[in-house]
C-alpha cells in the first residue's frame, strides 16, 4: 500500500471555479494515521464508534474511526488475516488468518490472545454467533462449531464446499455459508442448498428481520460480478439481482434502515467502486469510485451515515451515506 499521505490540512484558498457563480471550496478528506501497513482485507464494526480491520501485514487493529485514531494492535498470525468477526455486546474480536488458525482476542484486556481455534487444514472463516458459539469454515470442505473454550462440538464435511464466507442468521441457530462451488447452503445441517450461480460466491450477509440473504459473485468484464437478493423465508427463491460492477463483487451488506426511504444494499467491487441500490427493485442509486484505491474487499455499516471500507492499496476508506431525497456516498476519510 506504500505510506499514506500526512494529516491534510483546510486551505482556504482551494476553491472550484464556476464561471459567473462564487467559488466554493472542495470537499475535503480527512488523511488520519494509517491503520494498516499494507494492504487491508477485511473490517467488521466492533461498536457505534470503533471498527476493527485485518491486513496482509498479519494485524489485527480496533481503531476509533470518529477521533482518527488506533486504540489497539494486535499480533499473533504468522500470514495475511483474511475475516473478522466480532460477539456482538462484548469486546470479543475473533480473527482468520492464512496460517490456518483463528484466534481470539479481548479488546480491554491483554495483547496476547486468549484462545486459538486448529483444526482445519487450509484457510478458515470464522464467525462469532450472538451466544458463546464460534462457526469456522475452510477450503478444506468443513465447517466446525466451537465453543469459545475451544471444544469442537461439530464438525460437518461437504464435497467441493469450499467456504468463501459464512454468517449466523439474527436470532437464529441457522448459519449461511458461500462456496467456490457457487451455492449457498443454510443451517449446520444442511437443509437448504441455493441454486448454483455462474461464478463463485464471495461474501453473504443476512438482513435483521432475517427474511432476505444478498451474496455476491466474483467475475470479470462485467459477466458475474453481481449480488443476489434471496427470499429465506422460500429458500431457492432469487427475488432481484444487482448488476453494474465490472469486476469481482467482493462484498454486499444491508443497509440501516431509514424512515421514509427505501431500503438500501451496498457493495464493493475489485473496479474499485461502491454502489447503492434499491434493495426491492435492484435499481442503481449511487456509484462512489475511489479511484487509485485498488479493489474493495470490505463493507462495514457502522450507524445510519457512516460505512467503511477497506481498500488493497490506500487503507479504511470513511463514507457518509445520505440517505435525503436521493441516496448517495461521500468520503470523508482515509486511514
Amino acid at each position: 500500500m506504500g505510506k499514506l499521505q500526512s494529516k491534510l490540512h483546510r486551505r482556504s484558498d482551494i476553491y472550484r471555479a464556476r464561471e459567473g457563480a462564487e467559488s466554493t471550496p472542495l470537499p475535503q478528506v480527512a488523511q488520519y494515521e494509517p491503520a494498516h501497513a499494507d494492504s487491508v482485507n477485511c473490517v467488521t464494526s466492533l461498536n457505534s464508534d470503533l471498527c476493527v480491520s485485518g491486513g496482509s501485514d498479519q494485524a489485527v487493529v480496533v481503531y476509533d474511526w470518529r477521533a482518527g485514531k488506533v486504540c489497539r494492535c494486535f499480533h499473533g498470525h504468522s500470514k495475511e488475516i483474511t475475516k473478522l468477526g466480532c460477539l456482538a455486546g462484548s469486546t470479543w474480536i475473533f480473527s482468520a488468518s492464512r496460517d490456518k488458525s483463528v484466534l481470539m482476542w479481548d479488546f480491554t484486556g491483554r495483547p496476547n490472545p486468549i484462545q486459538s481455534f486448529c483444526g482445519h487444514r487450509t484457510v478458515r472463516r470464522g464467525r462469532p454467533s450472538d451466544g458463546s458459539k464460534l462457526c469456522t469454515g475452510s477450503r478444506d470442505n468443513s465447517m466446525c462449531l466451537w465453543d469459545v473454550e475451544r471444544q469442537c462440538l461439530h464438525r460437518n464435511t461437504i464435497s467441493r464446499n469450499l467456504v468463501t464466507h459464512l454468517c449466523w442468521v439474527p436470532g437464529g441457530t441457522s448459519i449461511v455459508q458461500t462456496s467456490e462451488d457457487k451455492t449457498i447452503s443454510r443451517t449446520w445441517q444442511v437443509t437448504n442448498t441455493f441454486p448454483a450461480k455462474q461464478y463463485i460466491q464471495t461474501h453473504c450477509d443476512v438482513s435483521v428481520n432475517h427474511y432476505h440473504l444478498l451474496s455476491s459473485s466474483n467475475g470479470f468484464g462485467g459477466h458475474g460480478c453481481e449480488a443476489t437478493l434471496w427470499d429465506l423465508r422460500q429458500p431457492g427463491c432469487k427475488v432481484v439481482e444487482y448488476r453494474g460492477h465490472v469486476q469481482s463483487t467482493a462484498c454486499c451488506v444491508f443497509l440501516p434502515p431509514s424512515i421514509g426511504s427505501p431500503a438500501l444494499v451496498a457493495s464493493s467491487s475489485h473496479d474499485s467502486s461502491v454502489k447503492i441500490w434499491d434493495q426491492n427493485t435492484a435499481a442503481c442509486l449511487f456509484t462512489l469510485p475511489l479511484d487509485g484505491s485498488g479493489p474493495l474487499a470490505s463493507l462495514a455499516p457502522c450507524d445510519s451515515s457512516t460505512v467503511l471500507c477497506a481498500s488493497y492499496y490506500t487503507g479504511l476508506h470513511q463514507l457518509q451515506l445520505s440517505q435525503r431525497t436521493t441516496p448517495s456516498l461521500r468520503e470523508v476519510a482515509r486511514f
